[in-house]
């Protein structure tokens, strides 16, 4: 039983992943019907936040934005459980950068990824920064942030290619990318730090939780199917070695690195998700495609995903708050 199953148990309730979900008796209680909620709480981040992806929901921006936050993304599955408690503004975006948080307008993508699939209303208009969401009266900031600064999507590009007719042998993406990974990571850091300073500036008072990013590439590659589009296709087994170690594990790191030095939570959600990567038969990350040739992911959380996700946000959540 995870933390926030237990804290849910202890309140009366059970969580519920569609909508429609229960709101834990003991908590509205505490914020009867039609009150306002007692917190409020900024959700902030990339498209591992956002959910994107139609295995993470619907969308349900109405008119589109081009953010694709779904119905099913962690802040939306928290925001049905805690509704009567905290008031959730979610302004997280697809493609998101720090910069784009801290201080950038940012042109959103939707889903137009090409060569993979384009976007019929693609382009969208500017949104504006995400900490512009971010007020003196925010109680708790929740940020999920740091991939799309360190590059990760185009190094996945990259690893498509480089590995392709390889056979599955060798490390074509390692010998060409490796050299320029410590200056993305250390770029990464600056921003982060100077996120957190941003948000720390606008709201004095709140908590602020980073989140980390789940297990995408097992420990065991030889789980990984070679050329298989609803894993990582063309990138050899050497390449997922050196992408789960020397990229995505560091910038976990970097990012609760800086997380202790501004006074913030980190939120892992590494380990959670350890046995359920994108080579899993359990996985709560889906490959470069959900359905190939028809369903494009590029290497997000599902549902399942999301929803370990929010049993751990909602926990740290909480706890930020002070609420037992």
């Amino acid at each position: 039983m995870t933390p926030f199953r237990r804290r849910l148990t202890l309140l009366g309730s059970t969580a519920a992943l569609v909508a429609g979900a229960l709101v834990p008796t003991q908590l509205a209680g505490a914020a009867p019907a039609n009150a306002a909620a007692s917190y409020e709480w900024v959700a902030l981040g990339d498209s591992y936040t956002a959910g994107v992806i139609p295995a993470a929901g619907e969308v349900f921006e109405i008119p589109r934005d081009g953010c694709e936050r779904t119905d099913l993304s962690y802040p939306q599955v928290i925001d049905r459980d805690l509704g009567s408690l905290i008031e959730l503004t979610n302004v997280s975006c697809g493609a998101a950068t720090i910069e784009d948080i801290t201080f950038q307008a940012q042109n959103p993508i939707g889903r137009h990824l090409p060569p993979f699939s384009e976007d019929p209303d693609y382009p969208f208009p500017p949104v504006p920064p995400q900490s512009e969401a971010v007020s003196p009266g925010t109680d708790v900031i929740t940020v999920g942030a740091g991939g799309n600064s360190l590059g990760f999507a185009d190094m996945l590009f990259n690893c498509l290619q480089l590995g392709s007719g390889t056979g599955g042998v060798g490390t074509p993406c390692r010998d060409e990318l490796a050299a320029g990974v410590p200056d993305r990571l250390s770029k990464v850091s600056r921003d982060y730090d100077d996120m957190l300073a941003t948000l720390q500036e606008r709201a004095p008072h709140a908590k602020t939780l980073a989140v980390g990013y789940p297990t995408v590439i097992p420990e065991d590659t030889s789980k990984c199917r070679y050329n298989d589009w609803e894993q990582f296709a063309s990138i050899t087994p050497g390449d997922l070695d050196w992408l789960r170690d020397d990229v995505l594990k560091p910038l976990n790191k970097v990012i609760e690195k800086s997380a202790g030095n501004h006074g913030a939570s980190f939120v892992d959600l590494y380990d959670s998700s350890r046995n359920h990567s994108v080579c899993d038969s359990g996985k709560w990350v889906e490959g470069v495609f959900t359905q190939f040739p028809t369903e494009v992911a590029f290497v997000h959380p599902n549902a399942k995903g999301h929803k370990n996700a929010a049993d751990h946000v909602s926990s740290a959540l909480l706890e930020a708050l002070n609420v037992s």
